[in-house]
């Protein structure tokens, strides 16, 4: 991989990462989620996947932009960061009482799908034009 590729999937991480928390906030700022010292319920946890799955599809479609070539490979790429993060989220919740046990989970598995739909588009988009 060459630094246009590093950054291309970077940018995609930051995205994410930035985007994700800052929607986590408002909605913890405005009341919607509980206090940040207590855990989340069911109807929490879907609403952030949700959100999850539109940021991290848009951080794939980033990262595709971004791309110097192959456009879906950095894509899926940006994917197995997601799954290492997400493992990395499901051991440091395992014994603690955050939520849903099942959330950390769903982001893991989420995260290639969504990650080859941000690519898939981006690679569409391009064809059309």
């Amino acid at each position: 991989m060459n630094w246009k590729s590093v950054r291309a999937v970077l940018a995609g991480v930051l995205f994410v990462v930035g985007v994700t928390t800052l929607v986590d906030i408002v909605l913890h700022a405005v009341g919607v989620y509980p206090p940040w010292d207590q855990p989340i319920d069911n109807r929490h946890a879907v609403l952030a996947t949700a959100y999850r799955i539109i940021i991290g599809v848009a951080g794939a479609w980033l990262t595709a932009r971004l791309a110097p070539g192959k456009p879906l490979k950095h894509a899926l790429i940006l994917g197995v960061v997601g799954v290492a993060l997400g493992l990395v989220g499901v051991a440091a919740t395992l014994n603690r009482d955050l939520g849903p046990r099942w959330y950390p989970v769903a982001l893991v598995v989420l995260a290639i799908p969504q990650s080859w739909a941000g690519g898939k588009i981006f690679e569409a988009q391009v064809a059309n034009r």
